[in-house]
């Protein structure tokens, strides 16, 4: 480099960079939802309440990524799926794993980080076999007080002390028969993934289950004491679903008394699954509380006519009494497994007040928050099984009855196949462009219903599918969105699932993980590839960054798991197609490019 382009880079250059942080900055702020996170520090799942996954960060940006270095390692000591991502509070990050659910209290003030503490939940490994796509936990959660929340896979939340490690506190979620009150195990097909979200003093957590005839719900815990402060199911009566009157006002089809049951064939709703196993979000100025539901059970849909309300959901709830403010259902009566769990991420455009939510189904959706009406439904990917876009007026997709799914025969050739083409994995939002960034896959598949009958606890799955690459030949893609236009920016294919969450930061770059390891930094307003790291595993985890004596650092877990992932996590062969509920058929070879285990991998300048 010579004399006149260092002095470009180390002058006029730097201070438009340091122009861009700021302008990034005040963007990142404008709303109180982003106010609750400290610039250099994660303090929950998506940084903070929005779900962004934005960091006003700019210290690593598009001019030097391409000098990032590994700067330290840790083993999790699981081999299980890894996702979600580390929190770091002040001087401490704290990691979780896979099952057995460690969390470990790291201290970044010294060098390489060495162990706080430890904790190691007392599970019992008869958890293992229940739980539907790999053992997999998506985090924990923080409260200022002190403590550390953790969900055991077997349906425990446990909180911790921050400082030491020490176990404070343990609860179960209740389930209402009757009259009695019961905490829900695993023996009851129960289990739980789910990172929870603390609101004030309220923690409030969900459940995973809905292959097993589980009823869905979210709970919600006293901070500091564990006591149980209500419950709301995602099927059932209004007076169990906590819903006050019509559950959307704008939709026919959302209007009316009790539809948690009147839209479910005899009592098929009380094993309906709709589980919350996804991401939570939370406006601080409308005091509402945001998440979505999932498949209902079982997945053939002959033996359950109606729409099937309140899965397939969202819901915007008050989080100190469970009140529900608005429901909206994007997959009614569901052929497909399109579990609607991902996440919703809020944002505002126009002065509006705005949710966008990447759907299983292939749909992306902006949503005014304030009262669930959709102002853009659009697919982002080449979806067949209904039009690309949604009816405005109805709020309902418009089917194509030639991909609808039956136990009478094998549906052929749907796309997207069940696992979406977008799962778990977070996306992230660039106040700096306003586009959104979308980790996917790109699958279509073959469904036949089968007929199934419940046993409590044991599994009430009810299809047989076969997953296959989409249309292209590949099998992942990453690419950026414009919310409001309803169309892809920009768009980079993947060989296998983009299965990794995504980070965007005011230096101008996106992060994501794939599946095969690398950990890729990109353009946001481009998509050019400007570095990529190969981590130990498959990424299947979130990559956040955070500051530790005025340096910045970016971290990754890898550990190749979850549905996707699920034969090389489980050692399942690929000789059956339709084995892991059928991930086989379409990442049947992903032994080839990655290898079990669980490393927290950290980067920086």
């Amino acid at each position: 480099m010579n004399r006149i382009s260092r002095r470009m880079l180390s002058g006029g250059l730097v201070a438009g960079l340091s122009l861009l942080a700021v302008d990034a900055n005040a963007q990142a702020r404008s709303g109180a939802w982003t106010r609750n996170a400290a610039e250099g520090e994660w303090h929950m799942p998506g940084r903070d309440y929005s779900l962004q996954r934005f960091s006003p960060l700019a210290r690593i940006n598009t001019t030097n990524v391409a000098g990032l270095k590994a700067s330290w390692t840790f083993s999790t000591g699981t081999l299980r799926g890894h996702e979600g991502n580390p929190l770091v509070i002040g001087n401490v990050m704290y990691v979780h794993t896979s099952f057995p659910n460690i969390v470990y209290a790291l201290d970044l003030s010294k060098e390489g980080a060495p162990q706080i503490w430890k904790y190691v939940p007392q599970q019992s490994p008869d958890a293992i076999p229940i739980a539907c796509c790999d053992l997999v936990n998506r985090g924990t959660a923080y409260h200022p007080s002190g403590k550390i929340y953790i969900n055991a896979l077997q349906g425990d939340l446990i909180a911790l002390d921050a400082k030491t490690g020490k176990e404070l506190w343990k609860v179960r979620h209740p389930e209402r028969s009757g009259t009695q009150v019961e905490a829900i195990t695993y023996k009851d097909g129960a289990t739980i993934t789910v990172a929870p979200i603390v609101i004030k003093d309220v923690v409030i957590t969900g459940i995973s289950g809905g292959e097993f005839g589980v009823r869905g719900r979210v709970s919600a815990f006293d901070a500091n004491t564990g006591k149980h402060l209500w419950t709301g199911y995602s099927t059932g009566p209004d007076s169990e679903v906590l819903i006050s009157g019509d559950a959307n006002s704008n939709y026919p089809s959302h209007k009316g008394k009790d539809l948690g049951v009147s839209t479910w064939q005899g009592d098929e709703w009380k094993k309906g699954g709709g589980t919350t196993w996804g991401w939570y979000s939370y406006d601080p100025e409308l005091n509402l509380f945001y998440y979505n539901t999932g498949n209902p059970g079982s997945w053939n849909p002959d033996q359950r006519p109606g729409d099937n309300k309140w899965s397939m959901t969202m819901f915007a709830r008050n989080p100190e009494n469970g009140q529900v403010k608005w429901a909206y259902q994007m997959t009614p009566h569901d052929e497909w497994d399109y579990d609607g769990v991902n996440e919703s991420i809020l944002f505002e455009k126009g002065g509006q007040k705005l949710l966008a939510h990447f759907d299983r189904n292939g749909i992306a959706y902006t949503v005014d928050r304030t009262n669930g009406k959709v102002i853009v439904g659009r697919a982002y990917g080449p979806i067949n099984w209904a039009k690309a876009d949604i009816d405005l007026t109805t709020g309902l997709p418009v089917r194509d009855a030639r991909y609808g799914t039956t136990s009478k025969k094998n549906t052929e050739g749907i796309c997207p196949a069940a696992i979406g083409f977008k799962d778990q994995q977070p996306a992230a939002y660039s106040p700096i462009t306003g586009h959104f960034y979308v980790p996917a896959n790109h699958i279509c598949m073959d469904y036949e219903g089968v007929e199934v009958k419940y046993t409590r606890g044991q599994p009430y799955v009810g299809a047989i599918v076969r997953m296959f690459p989409g249309p292209g030949g590949h099998r992942g893609r990453f690419f950026a969105w414009d919310p409001m236009a309803g169309k892809v920016v920009w768009d980079n294919p993947e060989n296998l699932a983009a299965y990794g969450g995504a980070l965007t930061t005011a230096g101008g770059l996106v992060f994501y993980g794939t599946m095969e390891g690398w950990l890729k930094a990109l353009d946001q307003r481009t998509g050019k590839l400007l570095w990529k790291f190969k981590t130990p595993s498959g990424i299947i985890g979130n990559p956040m960054t955070y500051t530790q004596a005025g340096k910045q650092y970016v971290a990754v877990l890898s550990g190749i798991g979850g549905w996707a992932g699920i034969g090389v996590a489980a050692g399942i062969g690929a000789e059956d197609p339709t084995a892991g509920l059928g991930a086989l058929g379409a990442f049947g070879d992903a032994g080839q490019f990655s290898t079990q285990g669980g490393v927290l991998t950290v980067f920086s300048l």
